[in-house]
């Protein structure tokens, strides 16, 4: 065996395979085409293997939204911070400008001063003294209330209401024209009950619940040392009863205790005068009405046309007067009132006119219940 150790080579040119001695190697060409081959075996190229063109597509889709959501995620945080930032600018900016503005220019005062105003008194918080006195009262009135019920002639319950003197003589009168309701007491279950600010002072007033279905409601007032019951207001006392003076009857002029509802308040908002219809009140059955008068206009001008608007709006605001925090319970969209009317008739027609708004309450108190006008101007009221 020759010494000489042949190895294989690669050509380059035309991809034969030979074997040749190692050494210079410019004497180790191709035998096939003479050119200088690569030393040793070439190995083969790596292969790289590629999905079918379909999962190819798929995982670059893939790739591609989930780097789309990552970017849409991405903006939207963004977006909303920059949305908070916006709006909580936005606010702060409108607030200072707000603050300034009222520091420059001060909100005028919608009244003048020198005209006059209706407002509902109000009632601030009890003090320790009211609520002494609410607790104190509350026991007594009750056994007033009950003593007067209980009582059969009426010279015994005239002893048990406010002004018993004075009261007599009217007591006599409406119970010759109206009938004399009697009421179990142990019928009557108390279901509300407070402190009424008279200009006269405190009033105690109650509601109670028969079980008949009956709701009645009293007022008391000290006197003398006594708590008495508020005889007119209970009664919803009038010169005459109203269904018969509508009829022609009785006197040509008296005064009442009424409910009265605003017709058309939306329509005539804007009108001079308020049309209003008067009612009698149903004893026992206070969210009913009895008999309905005509129509009354009131001119808005004058003292009561404006002391009916604001009594009106303060029933529709959920208000009462003096401040009175029972539940109402008058018909719906009623204000009680009592007012003086007059009947004029001729042989064609009868007609009444509210000839004054007395007050829009029937507490036995000579005080409309409103803030009343600096200088009160005469009504003139006209029925058809």
């Amino acid at each position: 065996m020759s010494d000489t150790h042949l190895f294989w080579f690669h050509c380059g040119r035309c991809g034969s395979l030979f074997q040749s001695a190692a050494g210079d190697p410019e004497k180790r060409v191709c035998p096939h085409c003479g050119a200088d081959p690569s030393p040793g075996i070439q190995e083969p190229a790596a292969q790289t293997f590629l999905p079918p063109a379909g999962e190819t597509t798929q995982i670059a889709s893939d790739s591609t939204a989930s780097g789309s959501r990552s970017k849409r995620s991405t903006r939207k945080r963004k977006n909303r911070h920059f949305m908070l930032k916006l709006i909580s600018g936005w606010t702060l900016a409108l607030l200072l400008i707000f603050l300034g503005v009222r520091k420059i220019w001060p909100p005028e005062d919608p009244a003048p001063k020198d005209q006059p105003t209706f407002a509902a008194k109000t009632a601030p918080a009890p003090n320790e003294d009211e609520v002494f006195l609410l607790h104190r009262a509350g026991p007594k009135c009750s056994e007033t209330f009950a003593s007067f019920l209980s009582a059969g002639a009426l010279e015994q319950r005239n002893q048990f209401v406010l002004s018993p003197v004075s009261t007599a003589s009217r007591m006599a009168r409406f119970y010759s024209l109206n009938p004399i309701i009697n009421i179990e007491p142990g019928k009557l279950s108390l279901s509300g009950s407070g402190l009424v600010r008279t200009p006269l002072g405190s009033a105690f007033e109650a509601q109670w619940e028969s079980s008949d279905g009956k709701s009645l409601d009293a007022v008391f007032r000290e006197e003398n040392g006594e708590w008495r019951l508020d005889w007119e207001h209970f009664v919803r006392y009038g010169d005459y009863p109203w269904s018969l003076f509508l009829a022609g009857s009785g006197p040509d002029e008296g005064e009442f205790r009424l409910l009265a509802r605003e017709r058309l308040a939306e329509e005539r908002k804007e009108a001079d005068k308020i049309s209003l219809v008067l009612y009698a009140p149903r004893f026992g059955q206070p969210r009913d009405a009895g008999f309905q008068s005509p129509e009354f206009l009131v001119s808005r001008n004058h003292r009561d046309g404006q002391l009916l608007d604001a009594a009106f709006k303060l029933a529709r605001d959920g208000g009462r007067v003096f401040g009175n925090t029972l539940p109402e319970i008058n018909p719906d969209g009623m204000i009680r009132v009592r007012v003086k009317v007059r009947r004029t008739e001729s042989e064609m027609e009868r007609k009444f006119e509210i000839t004054g708004v007395v007050a829009c309450h029937w507490y036995s108190v000579n005080h409309p219940g409103l803030d009343l006008p600096v200088e009160p101007a005469a009504l003139k009221a006209t029925g058809n």
